[in-house]
């Protein structure tokens, strides 16, 4: 059986099964079920960018697992939506991914330098990764040194606690 037959069976079955369907109100309606996910994983992540600018972050995660699955930016954006969820283990464990798919993402360095300079631990390494941001994408240089110069002012404020004890 070639595949137009085979398409025009189902078609044919689908129609006498939606015609029938009346005469067993009573019952269930079956369900549909999607194999195939219609959306690609860069859309995936365009959703998730547009629910978590309406603050709807569980949604967000939601699309960004989906893009995430194919594209290790998902887990970048992954790592900001538990960020901004304050839950910083699991957004240091996306952004831990992020870097690991992407190593040349400079975003997911600074971010999680970021992260490290909020908690206020793993200041030295935080520091290197913010100047590994540096080093990989020298256009967001004032980002990633703003970055910088704050976990080096943390740093010193830090040392300097110490020296007075």
């Amino acid at each position: 059986m070639d595949a137009r037959c085979m398409k025009n069976r189902i078609t044919f079955s689908l129609i006498v099964a939606l015609c029938f369907l009346p005469l067993f109100s009573g019952c269930s309606l079956p369900r549909i079920i999607i194999l195939k996910d219609p959306l690609t994983p860069e859309e995936h992540l365009n959703l998730g960018v547009a629910y978590e600018k309406q603050g709807e972050l569980d949604a967000a995660i939601k699309e960004y697992k989906l893009g995430a699955k194919k594209l290790p930016l998902g887990f970048l954006y992954l790592g900001n939506a538990h960020f901004q969820k304050q839950e910083y283990d699991k957004a240091e464990e996306y952004y831990n991914k992020a870097i690991k798919g992407e190593p040349g993402n400079a975003d997911a360095h600074n971010n999680l330098a970021w992260l490290y300079y909020t908690k206020k631990e793993n200041l030295d390494q935080a520091e290197t990764l913010a100047l590994k941001a540096l080093e990989l994408n020298p256009a967001k240089e004032n980002v990633y040194r703003d970055t910088l110069e704050k976990i080096r002012e943390m740093k010193s404020g830090l040392a300097n606690k110490g020296d007075r004890k």
